[in-house]
């Protein structure tokens, strides 16, 4: 099926639904599902995005701009799945329990306000990916009209960028607690320092890195290409030093660079 194909059979999908409420979180996938909703000609559509200490604070001020870019109805509530032990604990499954309190709020708000569906940005690529987070949109009912009209992430991009849509080149923006070790408790403070540090660091013209958290080590993930901005005198200095200001007493570049899910790397060396 052609890529121009697959597209209309989405806006024709998206059509149907009427009224639905749509998880957005400002990111590649539920940008493209929130425009092509809005051009599909759905009676209805409401936004709304989870607020919580896991998602970078300049992720929520994007998705705010991002929304009010395509005028639509934007909702930000505030999600508590810190509050969870079965999250904080920060088990292999821990998105399950993020994807269960998310999808709950917006099911409750779909029936309260009389949308007929809550949709996703699943792709056809999180298919074959690791995603405990699909659960508990199947257990809600959630449905995820990309993944049905057999989009990939590439697709998406490809027309993302025919629609202008500022999100076509963006780098994945997982949630913070992806940055702790499976086992390492999950703090509303440690967030908050990951997040300071990975913002500090982006300020050198980085434009997709990872500081990984090992209770008092920072493991720096870039890209190769990115190493020298890091690297070089002033900037190596300025990145210690702050990051030292943050708590960690070691901070380290990994030379195998950026990998995107590279916390899953000890569960397959661990099944095998």
């Amino acid at each position: 099926m052609t890529l121009k194909n697959k597209y209309n059979n989405l806006l024709n999908d998206l059509k149907k639904m009427e009224r639905v409420v749509i998880a957005f979180s400002g990111g590649v996938d539920s940008t493209f599902l929130l425009k092509a909703a809005t051009l599909s000609g759905l009676d209805d559509i409401l936004a709304v995005t989870g607020q919580s200490e896991s998602l970078p604070e300049q992720e929520l001020s994007f998705a705010k701009e991002v929304a009010g870019s395509l005028n639509v109805k934007h909702k930000i509530i505030v999600t508590k799945e810190l509050n969870n032990d079965n999250y904080a604990e920060n088990p292999p499954d821990r998105c399950y329990y993020c994807k269960k309190e998310l999808f709950t709020r917006l099911s409750d708000i779909a029936s309260r306000e009389n949308y007929f569906y809550v949709l996703d940005g699943t792709n056809a690529d999180d298919a074959y990916d690791r995603r405990p987070g699909r659960r508990a949109g199947g257990e809600n009912g959630v449905k995820s009209p990309l993944l049905d009209a057999g989009l990939s992430k590439n697709e998406i991009r490809e027309i993302s960028k025919d629609l202008g849509l500022p999100t076509w080149d963006k780098p994945a923006t997982p949630c913070l607690s992806s940055r702790f070790p499976y086992g390492h408790k999950i703090t509303a403070e440690g967030l908050l320092r990951v997040d300071r540090a990975e913002s500090f660091i982006r300020g050198f013209g980085i434009k997709e890195l990872r500081v990984r958290s090992h209770s008092n080590v920072a493991r720096i993930e870039v890209h190769p290409g990115d190493f020298s901005k890091l690297t070089e005198n002033t900037a190596r200095e300025k990145i210690v030093n702050f990051l030292k200001s943050l708590g960690y007493e070691h901070v380290t570049l990994d030379l195998r660079g950026f990998r995107s899910g590279s916390a899953n790397e000890f569960l397959k060396e661990n099944k095998e």
